[in-house]
């Protein structure tokens, strides 16, 4: 049986706006750092637990950049502890400033992680194509190393570059 619902933003604002609804960020530190939904709590996705969320009787939301590392701590709780009920942001919080709704600025710069993987993958496929072409076809090895990465987290919804990339001292 599934324990979480993807909720819109319209429904998040209005259980927000009542005081029914505790909101919990799971991206990274310095993804909340650069901006986040005022009054949420930061428990990354690659460290949430079930006796993390907040002990009340709200409604707890759970919200990431654009919805999917939301979907994921949501299975992964649920599947924790089996009594919980929590809801995902649907389209997270680009969904939620989208909608006109206040985020909370901080100093960081940090690109989100979303971001990062793809511009990793990117210049590694860029840059291993381009070696294979002009030095030599074995560096061939880079391209396809990426591309089976990619396999792997399009099937599996678990993304090893993401993980890694969530534990650079950048996004801390």
């Amino acid at each position: 049986m599934m324990n979480y619902e993807n909720v819109s933003v319209a429904q998040v604002k209005q259980w927000v706006d009542s005081g029914e609804a505790e909101l919990v960020d799971v991206r990274e530190p310095a993804e909340f750092a650069n901006h986040h939904i005022e009054g949420a709590t930061l428990l990354p996705l690659g460290k949430i637990a079930a006796n993390d969320l907040p002990a009340n009787d709200k409604k707890v939301v759970i919200y990431c950049q654009k919805g999917a590392r939301g979907n994921s701590a949501c299975m992964k709780l649920t599947k924790e502890n089996e009594s919980i009920t929590v809801y995902n942001l649907m389209g997270g919080i680009e969904a939620w400033s989208k909608e006109g709704h206040a985020v909370k600025k901080g100093q960081s710069s940090v690109l989100p992680l979303d971001r990062q993987v793809q511009l990793t993958i990117g210049l590694s496929v860029l840059a291993g194509s381009a070696l294979a072409y002009f030095v030599n076809p074995a560096f061939i090895a880079i391209p396809a190393f990426f591309g089976a990465g990619l396999t792997f987290a399009g099937a599996s919804g678990t993304c090893g570059l993401a993980l890694l990339m969530a534990k650079m001292p950048w996004n801390q």
